[in-house]
């Protein structure tokens, strides 16, 4: 019930058409009841069993049943002292007439304002649950299947778009009109409508049941179709090594296996789900059955007043309130797809990021002097130090450079920086400011950054390069040609405007790299981080790229990996580490005086790191 209320609270800035459907729910449920209940009244004019010798008298206007009831015998019993018999059959066929006009446009307006009211709510939920992810710190990634948070953002919101009308249409409607159409049969029999209510329990506990089962499978279904989702991104993700591997049997069997699994969960949710149709189809005909028995036994033994227009009317209106209980009864199994389809939704809204701007954070405008690792700790989801007391300084204008063997802790540093991540122990700052105190934003608009594997976007060349920003296309150009990618953008059909693709596989790793470098390079930020920045060009793009880069890193504070040891010779201190400390530091003259250190070794043997 709590999910279900919070789904309803993203009606609420449309508060007004969320009324209006109340409003005309209950006008289509009230002109729907008084369709058949008018034929009671005709009957008894039909088979001689009005008092036609009374003479009417217009009712004192009051808010009640009684009233309209009054009211309409009135201008009955008038039309028929004046054309006879004719008259109240012309006079309530009429009124029926204009009452299922009224019910049918209320319930066309009812269906409008919930296609209105659904897509307004699915669209408030998708934005939070996209921005929400968005914020969440990378951590959190590195734990969770992408395909399953794929799932939740599209799947599971799917499945609250598609079954949120049978809960509304259940929760406002047809209970608006279950409730209405008893007031009236009560008033007609309380005895019949008392004893109808001995089949509640029995629907009540198969319900109860089918939900339980309908909640199980939902939570496997969903859970099954976000690792689908997942085997699906990495084998699109890793097509070359799939086939390059020979793999693609192997990756055949295990989306079909899941794939076996999820289709044969979703066929026990429908087998459950669509019980639920035939069980009140029969339950209505018992509770009909068992009317006409008991209510005709009460008439046989005269210990009932109802006439046979009454009676029959009875029967007649109570076999059309099977209908919306058919309908609350089938939305039961739909709201429990949706129900469990919100609650992993809300979930993943609820998931507080564990890197945020703290209050009053501090803002920096501009980096004046330093940037500080002390006594860095680091380890990933509790487990073993990858950093161990590291310690070092950038200032500005300077550039440092990491290098070491692969797991030594490179990277890692790289994305301690920018807040990707916090630090176990220890602290960075910039300007003597914690990066725990200053404003994400502000922070990260300080820096560059340039990683090994170039993220890029299915979009125009354009768009990558200018991504996060507002740029013109003088000055896309010229990031474009400092990145020496100008010439081959320019021998494309559509030249900047180009689309390179899925994770630009419309380009080469080179091109892919050099679109990085042209982002980082149009941002023009006081601090580079370059991550194995020139891993993916050639010997002689990598020549004309690191001039361009070395032309962009003077003046600029930089932190550099190094894939090459030859191009950070110029490195004003480079640090080398392993696994996780630093074992060496210093230039690259100062390293190579120790002959047998590692950075010497690592040099000779143009081991690429």
């Amino acid at each position: 019930m709590k999910t279900f209320i919070r789904l309803f609270a993203y009606l609420q800035p449309i508060a007004k058409p969320a009324l209006l459907f109340i409003f005309c729910s209950l006008c289509a449920a009230v002109f729907g009841v008084i369709n058949l209940t008018l034929f009671i009244p005709l009957l008894d004019v039909l088979f001689d069993k009005v008092d036609i010798t009374k003479i009417p008298v217009k009712p004192v206007f009051s808010f009640s049943v009684a009233f309209i009831k009054e009211n309409f015998n009135y201008y009955m019993l008038t039309t028929f002292s004046q054309y006879g018999k004719v008259g109240p059959l012309y006079f309530v066929a009429s009124i029926v007439t204009l009452s299922v006009i009224l019910s049918n446009v209320f319930r066309y307006i009812t269906t409008c304002l919930l296609e209105f009211l659904k897509m307004r709510l699915v669209l408030r939920l998708r934005k939070e649950v996209f921005e929400k992810t968005t914020n969440l710190h990378l951590g959190y990634f590195s734990t969770q299947r992408k395909g399953d948070i794929i799932s939740r953002i599209m799947g599971d919101i799917f499945n609250i778009e598609s079954t949120i009308m049978s809960s509304f249409r259940a929760v406002f409607k047809d209970s608006v009109t279950l409730v209405i159409s008893f007031v009236v049969l009560y008033n007609i029999s309380p005895e019949l409508s008392l004893f109808s209510l001995i089949f509640i329990p029995i629907s009540g506990g198969f319900v109860a049941v089918l939900i339980g089962k309908l909640r199980k499978h939902s939570n496997l279904g969903q859970d099954s179709l976000g690792k689908l989702n997942s085997i699906l991104d990495e084998m699109l993700g890793g097509l070359r090594i799939v086939k390059g591997f020979n793999a693609t049997d192997y990756i055949n069997k295990k989306f079909s296996d899941e794939n076996t699994f999820y289709a044969n969960t979703i066929k026990r949710i429908a087998y459950r789900r669509e019980l639920s149709s035939p069980f009140s189809e029969v339950m209505g005909v018992m509770i009909i059955t068992g009317i006409v028995v008991y209510g005709g036994l009460l008439i046989l033994q005269g210990e009932s007043n109802l006439t046979a227009a009454q009676f029959f009317g009875f029967v007649a209106m109570f076999s059309q309130i099977t209908q919306p209980i058919k309908e609350i009864t089938s939305s039961f199994g739909q709201t429990q797809i949706s129900l469990v389809s919100a609650e992993r939704v809300f979930k993943l809204i609820d998931t507080k990021p564990l890197i945020t701007s703290p209050k009053n954070a501090q803002k920096i405008v501009e980096f004046q002097k330093e940037i500080a690792f002390n006594e860095v700790f680091f380890q990933y989801n509790e487990g073993e130090d990858v950093l161990k007391g590291i310690s070092f300084k950038i200032p500005k204008g300077k550039t440092v450079a990491l290098v070491g063997t692969s797991g030594g802790g490179k990277s890692t540093i790289a994305d301690l920086l920018p807040r990707f991540y916090d630090p176990t122990k220890g602290n960075i700052t910039i300007d003597n400011i914690d990066l725990k105190d200053c404003d994400i934003e502000s922070l990260r608009a300080q820096l560059g950054i340039v990683t090994q594997e170039p993220v890029l976007f299915n979009d125009t060349i354009f768009n990558n390069i200018a991504f996060g920003i507002s740029a013109t296309q003088e000055q896309v150009i010229a990031a474009a040609k400092i990145a020496n990618m100008h010439e081959f953008i320019m021998e494309k059909p559509d030249g900047y405007q180009t689309n390179i693709g899925d994770r630009g596989t419309m380009l080469s790793g080179g091109q892919r790299q050099r679109v990085s470098i042209a982002r980082a390079i149009l941002r023009n930020p006081p601090i580079l981080i370059l991550d194995e920045a020139t891993s993916a060009l050639d010997n002689k793009v990598e020549k004309l790229v690191q001039q361009a880069l070395d032309n962009l890193m003077k003046d600029r504070t930089s932190l550099v990996i190094a894939h090459r040891l030859t191009t950070i010779q110029n490195a004003d201190e480079i640090i080398v580490l392993q696994r996780g400390e630093i074992v060496e530091r210093g230039t690259h003259n100062e390293l190579m005086i120790n002959q047998d250190g590692i950075y010497a070794r690592l040099y000779r043997s143009h081991e690429e790191i």
